[in-house]
């Protein structure tokens, strides 16, 4: 057994992991390939490069991101720490001097006696785990090499790319004067029905398990939206992304470039379905699918997209029952590396597989720099009982954000895809539900903060 725990890639999650191991006394040999390799978006030789936007986003405890950020510091991020030190001036949001922040990240992890980095690219992690515990930490540009391991030690023929992710609500956000609950077919009004008799069994239907909420559209609703989608702007991919778009995960607005109908006979199809209002079949028909167990948060099917956020806000909200949406998470277009971690890893972020091997960062699911930190500190705090042979799991609260993360990743879910920090993980308030939405937050946030004591 080796006298040091693994840690392979040195981004955000990796850096944290190492620092919090070393806190705790016990040696970590940090793996990464920079400067010998870099992947297409990297390009400074420092640890927890910041490739994208230098904003670690809200720092208000009232957003969710600004609340997870909270819980890091009072768990003591060393990240977040040194994103405080290196903010510049970004209004309520945590921005840093990206060059300034890796820097000192660097200089943290160097100085420390109980951390050795290495530059080399790691492809064996088979061998690794077998004399000790290891953390895989490379992010979504894992190298191919790497992967090709991953895929080889989870047992899943390859890990995740997705080109195009739909946009997902929070149910407490729809109105329900408008949409409706039913599968295709089962909620259609039957022959022999009068109005009366079938509105009678959809109220029966209200409050049951169902997987699916229906936006009813008419042809005026419907042009409107079509046209406003096909000249809504959309994000410009980098090179290294920008490859072909399978009909499987086909953007919703290309789809629609193909003709004023192309959706009305694709995902927005009316058939099997009479909206409750008319006692007609709809135009056409916006489908939103549970996407946690807790049925808080709703998938848009079909909806994968590449347009900008302010303009899915704009125009998917459109929508009938979705003029007040809340969107816990943009519709993305992006090369992305992860794992199915609803089958594979737990709320420590440990494969069931193999309890030597633990993941974190962006390749376990989680999507956003927090999110990324959040998960290697969590990862760290268990690879030491592992180490310690103690095998106790340190897991948190659900009710906080760094929990509720580590139980979605973890949860068993077909339709499984990336998540970031968002009130509608969280479990519902008790008692009266709030309407104003900066109260309820408040409220979340509160009770937050009382459940990671």
């Amino acid at each position: 057994m080796n006298n040091y725990i693994t840690v392979i890639g040195g981004g955000l999650a990796g850096s944290e992991a190492a620092y919090q191991i070393a806190k705790r006394g016990i040696k970590v040999k940090l793996y990464e390939m920079k400067p010998l390799k870099y992947s297409p978006a990297h390009s400074n030789k420092d640890l927890a490069e910041i490739v994208c936007s230098n904003s670690f986003k809200s720092n208000l405890i009232t957003n969710a991101c600004g609340l997870l950020k909270e819980e890091l510091r009072n768990l003591d991020s060393l990240l977040i720490r040194i994103a405080d030190e290196t903010k510049v001036a970004a209004g309520q949001a945590l921005a840093v001097d990206r060059e300034v922040f890796s820097k000192r990240v660097t200089e943290e992890i160097e100085k420390n006696p109980l951390i050795e980095i290495v530059h080399e690219e790691i492809t064996d992690v088979s061998k690794i785990s077998k004399e000790g515990i290891v953390i895989i930490a490379t992010g979504p540009l894992t190298s191919d090499g790497l992967a090709k391991e991953i895929a080889n030690i989870t047992g899943e023929d390859k890990l995740y790319f997705y080109d195009a992710a739909a946009p997902i609500i929070s149910k407490s956000s729809i109105n329900f004067d408008i949409a409706f609950y039913g599968d295709r077919y089962s909620e259609e009004k039957k022959k022999d029905e009068t109005v009366e008799e079938w509105k009678e069994r959809l109220k029966e239907q209200e409050g049951k398990e169902q997987s699916y909420i229906n936006l009813p559209m008419n042809k005026e609703e419907y042009e409107n939206f079509w046209n406003e989608l096909v000249n809504a702007e959309v994000v410009t991919l980098h090179d290294f992304e920008k490859r072909e778009i399978f009909e499987g995960c086909m953007p919703i607005e290309i789809m629609a470039k193909r003709g004023i109908d192309t959706l009305r006979f694709g995902p927005l199809k009316p058939v099997g379905f009479d909206d409750p209002r008319t006692a007609k079949r709809p135009y056409a028909l916006v489908q939103l699918r549970q996407d946690d167990k807790q049925a808080s948060i709703y998938n848009m099917v079909g909806f994968q997209t590449n347009l900008k956020f302010r303009e899915q806000k704009r125009v998917f909200s459109m929508i009938p029952g979705l003029e007040n949406a809340e969107f816990v998470k943009y519709g993305v277009m992006h090369r992305n590396t992860y794992i199915n971690s609803s089958n594979l890893l737990d709320e420590t972020y440990c494969l069931k597989k193999n309890r030597n091997i633990y993941f974190s960062g962006q390749l376990t699911g989680v999507e956003g720099y927090v999110e990324s930190i959040s998960s290697g500190l969590v990862a760290a705090l268990n690879a030491v009982e592992a180490f310690n042979k103690n095998r106790n799991k340190i897991t948190f609260s659900e009710y906080t954000i760094i929990g509720a993360l580590a139980k979605y990743i973890s949860t068993p879910n077909k339709n499984f895809q990336p998540m970031n920090a968002n009130f509608g993980i969280l479990p519902e308030l008790d008692g009266k539900k709030i309407k104003d939405k900066q109260e309820r937050y408040k409220k979340l946030a509160e009770r937050s903060v009382e459940n990671l004591k």
